[in-house]
């Protein structure tokens, strides 16, 4: 059996960016709770403290919707 190529490859995860507020040439989709459209691409904006998380671009504002969703379902697990 032949082995999987790049078995030691490293994971890169997402550090979101933390801003302090959303960029004021952001227009907010409406129907979402923290998708904004910059650029042309959907991105989540999550409050977290007193600061914003910026998700990474999406090309559908229901992903930049869900990602918002597990950061804040890990932001409560990590309070717990």
């Amino acid at each position: 059996m032949k082995p999987l190529r790049q078995q030691n490859r490293v994971v890169i995860s997402y550090v979101p960016r933390v801003e302090p507020a959303p960029p004021d040439h952001a227009e907010k989709v409406n129907g979402f709770r923290d998708v904004w459209l910059l650029r042309g691409k959907y991105v989540a904006f999550v409050l977290m403290g007193e600061n914003f998380h910026r998700s990474p671009v999406f090309s559908v504002p229901e992903a930049a919707q869900r990602w918002a969703m597990q950061m804040r379902q890990q932001n409560e697990l990590d309070e717990e």
